[in-house]
């Protein structure tokens, strides 16, 4: 069975202490994965993780397939012999419990840059081997996505609508011109993406010998400024110049009152189905190969989604659009035999959203912040939870149990006080017992929530275009306390 009672906790690796300003899959990533089989916790829930651009935020991403380059750990490099001690000692002083991505980015790509040097030099077969068997399985995205990222890096990281005709349309002799002209750029993209998913790959068997699996993060849209727009434009609706004629967002709603402008392109899901969704399960097969259940965001979108003109400043004008329904998911489940999915099924749900998650049996979400502003019916009290469904003390787009409870409104704190009875005075561990004990088949926390953390352990803010993402926690804060009071509360409660 795909859904067993279990615990975890939400964590991205961009989070993870270290000493390069970004957690990456270094030594701490197994200590984060030790944490939590020590603590008695199955499931470790990540965001997605694709190459972040403009606003670092890992649900706009320059490909659907790739690997984020700036997870890649300078400590596994050094036991290839593709670093060397004293590449390190140029190193910057970063923040120990944030991230300057500017800085960082800048740093971890002189790393990868030596090391790409390194290995164009080394004699070690194994690991050449590796990067050519990893081109040729990868081939079918790897080839767009490095010529896409060296393209870009060519024309100063604008916008893929900003380059030259030719290369924008993908004319034939121009990709010629340019590979023959820029083969090491593309051949260092290829590189990067060998070191990440080899990185990643032994994560995940590692996680697995632990028994821990590992929930991943699809986004239902794609990032404009992709490789999978620029080499698949007839899937989107672009018009002739490659720009989009309407984009992605939501209306109005409880995160922000003029909606949010997202602005990835939307699909022509007609073409998808022409195509019996190869581009669907294309994506699937390659988020599966890197984790063992998926998060599908936004699934309100396959049944209906959000439509604005392209070129309005906000998301309040629009219209509603019928989604691809049930058809992509019979695709899917012909494909996969049994769907290892659960539905981020919040904002507004409709009918049609809760029959089509219903068909295919997919567990929902339920976020126990959203519950105290209503009566004890809110199906987001625990008492209300269907078994199957995923419950969460809040998420990353969620401010933290207790920077939730600090700034609610008093009669929500007063409800929740009574709901738990508890003084406040521990609130994040109340609303964590409150989860953990429920009926819901899942039951996953924030790590910030485990730290009762306060407001300054946000993770994102939906709508804020800018200054989100950059939480990390320091070393050290995984204790041994923590892990038996979290083992406990796994105990009592059959996680």
């Amino acid at each position: 069975m795909i859904f067993q009672r279990k615990s975890g906790i939400i964590l991205h690796p961009t989070s993870l202490p270290g000493p390069d300003g970004i957690g990456d899959l270094g030594p701490e990533a197994y200590h984060w994965i030790d944490f939590l089989s020590q603590a008695g916790c199955g499931l470790w829930q990540i965001l997605p993780l694709g190459p972040t651009g403009y606003g670092d935020s890992p649900y706009q991403c320059f490909s659907a397939f790739a690997g984020n380059p700036y997870l890649i750990s300078p400590a596994l490099l050094m036991e290839q012999n593709l670093l060397k001690r004293t590449d390190l000692t140029d190193r910057p002083v970063f923040p120990e419990n944030s991230i300057d991505f500017g800085s960082v980015i800048e740093w971890k790509l002189t790393l990868i840059n030596r090391a790409y040097q390194r290995f164009l030099k080394t004699s070690n077969s194994s690991l050449i081997k590796g990067y050519e068997e990893f081109c040729e399985t990868e081939k079918e995205w790897l080839i767009d996505f490095a010529f896409f990222m060296a393209i870009k890096e060519n024309q100063g990281g604008v916008s893929w609508d900003n380059w030259p005709e030719s290369l924008r349309t993908r004319s034939e002799k121009a990709m010629e011109d340019f590979a023959s002209k820029n083969a090491a750029a593309i051949e260092k993209q290829k590189f990067r993406q060998f070191l990440f998913f080899e990185q990643w790959a032994r994560i995940c068997k590692y996680a697995a010998s632990k028994g821990v699996q590992i929930i991943g993060d699809i986004p239902i849209f794609v990032s404009y400024d992709s490789a999978d727009a620029w080499a698949h434009p007839e899937l989107f609706y672009l018009n002739e110049k490659g720009k989009p004629t309407c984009v992605a967002g939501v209306p109005p709603d409880y995160f922000s009152p003029t909606g949010q402008l997202w602005g990835n392109p939307l699909y022509r899901w007609d073409v998808h189905k022409k195509q019996g969704y190869s581009w669907w399960i294309k994506r699937v097969h390659s988020v599966l190969k890197a984790v063992d259940i998926i998060r599908l965001d936004h699934f309100r979108g396959f049944a209906g989604y959000w439509e604005v003109p392209a070129g309005m400043p906000t998301a309040e004008i629009g219209r509603w659009t019928k989604g691809p329904g049930k058809s992509v998911f019979k695709a899917l489940e012909t494909e996969f035999h049994g769907l290892p999915i659960l539905a981020e099924d919040l904002g507004e749900i409709t009918p049609d959203v809760i029959d089509l998650r219903d068909s295919y049996n997919l567990p929902g979400m339920k976020i126990f912040q959203f519950a105290f502003s209503s009566t004890p019916d809110d199906p987001f009290l625990p008492h209300n939870y269907p078994q199957n469904c995923v419950a969460y003390t809040g998420t990353h787009d969620n401010d933290t149990a207790r920077g939730w409870y600090e700034t609610a409104p008093e009669d929500e704190r007063d409800f929740c006080r009574r709901y738990l009875a508890c003084s406040g005075d521990d609130i994040s561990w109340d609303m964590i017992r409150a989860v953990w004990s429920s009926t819901a088949v899942f039951a996953l926390a924030p790590l910030q929530d485990l730290l009762c953390l306060g407001q300054e352990g946000r993770m994102n803010f939906p709508g804020k275009p800018a200054g989100n993402w950059g939480w990390r926690f320091e070393s050290g804060r995984l204790s041994p306390d923590l892990i038996q009071r979290l083992k406990e509360m796994n105990f009592l409660y059959s996680r």
